[in-house]
C-alpha cells in the first residue's frame, strides 16, 4: 500500500484525517495562494488543492509508492472569496457581512501519484443568525478567528452563529470525508485502518 503523504499545516485537516482511520504524513509545502485574474472561486481552490499536492510529491523520492493529498477551502459570499482577516476591523466587517446571511464554503481536495492526480471540489452552504457588535467584538478577542478563512471556524466557538448547514460539515472544517474516502479508495488506500495517523 502506497504511504499517503498530508501536504497541509492545518490542525483540523490532521485531526480529519485521523478520524477516518487512515495514517499518514504530514508534508509542508509552499504554494502562491494568490486569485489569478478572472478565476471563479471552484476553479480557484481545486488549483490550489492540485498544487499543494503537486508540491508535495516534488518533495518525495521519484521511486517510492506515495500518494499526496492537498485541499483549500474558501469562504464565498456574493461571488467574492473571504480570506484570512489582515487584522481586527477586517475580521469584524467580515463577520458583519456573515451576519443573518448564507454563504458559500467550497473545498477541494486533490490527490496525487507519480502516474495521476485527481480533484474534487464539495459545495456546501451555510447560514448564520443575526449577530450582534458585542457578540462579534468578544469572538474577535478569543483569538480564534485570526488564522481562518472567513474570521470564523464552524468546529470552534462560532458553532453558535450558525443556524443552518446545507452540504457537508467536514468539508466547511476543511476535508469532505465522504469524498476524500472516495478518492483514497481509488489510490488504494482504505479507511479505518489499523494504527494512529503521525506527524
Amino acid at each position: 500500500m502506497a504511504t499517503l503523504y498530508l501536504a497541509s499545516g492545518s490542525p483540523r485537516r490532521r485531526e480529519l484525517l485521523a478520524q477516518i482511520g487512515v495514517p499518514f504524513v504530514t508534508l509542508g509545502v509552499d504554494v502562491d495562494e494568490s486569485l489569478l485574474a478572472d478565476e471563479s472561486p471552484t476553479a480557484y481552490v481545486e488549483r490550489l488543492a492540485r498544487a499543494k499536492a503537486a508540491a508535495g510529491l516534488a518533495r518525495l523520492p521519484a521511486s517510492g509508492a506515495a500518494v499526496v493529498l492537498g485541499a483549500d477551502t474558501a469562504v464565498v459570499l456574493d461571488g467574492r472569496i473571504l480570506g484570512k482577516p489582515g487584522d481586527r476591523a477586517e475580521a469584524l466587517a467580515t463577520l458583519q457581512s456573515l451576519s443573518g446571511r448564507e454563504h458559500q464554503v467550497l473545498t477541494a481536495v486533490a490527490l496525487a501519484s507519480p502516474q495521476r492526480c485527481v480533484a474534487r471540489v464539495v459545495s456546501s452552504r451555510v447560514e448564520f443568525r443575526p449577530l450582534g457588535t458585542g457578540e462579534l467584538e468578544a469572538y474577535w478577542a478569543t483569538g480564534e478567528p485570526q488564522d481562518k478563512a472567513g474570521s470564523y471556524g464552524i468546529q470552534g466557538l462560532a458553532a453558535v452563529f450558525v443556524s443552518a448547514l446545507h452540504g457537508s460539515y467536514s468539508a466547511v472544517v476543511g476535508l469532505p470525508l465522504c469524498e476524500t474516502a472516495e478518492l483514497l479508495a481509488g489510490f488504494g488506500i482504505p479507511c479505518w485502518q489499523k494504527g494512529i495517523a503521525h506527524e
